[in-house]
């Protein structure tokens, strides 16, 4: 054989040449993938509105426990929505409706909630009058009003300014003057569901 003459690439070895420890080093690399691939897939959902949460990996609050405390601090009758199965709620809270939080300002129950397809809504009760309710969710720029929906026996009136998520505002009757808002990520269909869960909720149990 001549010097200048190279040797050929290497040959690839025969299948029979693979062990078994070739073979557990594969497997190994694969099935972390494998796995990670999986969980991603269970996690999140494709849906034509836009990924969906997984509402079931969410903590659950008893909205009627959260609620009963809340009742008894705020000057208007608070209704538990008896929302339809399958809702989980994740948050309730309050706070003021009015600059800065002023001690003349009125009062803000609010509540969230997540569908069984993931869309979240939220809906608010307060003594505020509407423009001011409206205000809280819209900030100072006017939002139109488009439409007015009769859903039982409650008159929502509908807002909303284009690529945004609409707002419903309708007045509670009560011992005390009330109303009550809802917005969120929802279908027609969820907002409908929301308004008649609270027109047919109970108040708040305020105790003693």
């Amino acid at each position: 054989m001549s010097s200048d003459q190279q040797p050929g690439p290497p040959s690839k070895p025969p299948r029979s040449a693979l062990s078994v420890r070739d073979m557990l080093v594969a497997l190994a690399v694969l099935v972390p993938v494998i796995l990670l691939l999986g969980g991603l897939t269970r996690a999140c959902s494709f849906s034509p509105g836009g990924p969906t949460i997984d509402s079931s990996r969410l903590p659950v609050v008893d909205v009627a426990a959260e609620l009963a405390p809340i009742a008894r601090t705020v000057p208007f009758p608070v209704r538990v929505p008896d929302v339809p199965e399958g809702w989980r709620s994740n948050n309730v809270d309050q706070d003021r409706v009015g600059a800065d939080g002023a001690t003349d300002s009125r009062r803000a129950v609010r509540v969230g909630y997540l569908t069984p397809e993931g869309r979240y809504l939220r809906v608010v009760q307060s003594d505020a009058d509407e423009a001011g309710l409206l205000g809280t969710e819209t900030g100072p720029e006017p939002v139109p009003g488009t439409g007015v929906r009769e859903i039982a026996g409650l008159r929502w009136v509908v807002y909303a300014r284009d690529d945004e998520e609409p707002i419903w505002i309708a007045e509670l009757a009560g011992e005390a003057p009330s109303r009550a808002l809802i917005t969120g990520s929802g279908s027609d269909d969820d907002f409908a569901a929301l308004a008649t869960a609270l027109a047919t909720g109970e108040p708040a149990d305020q105790g003693s």
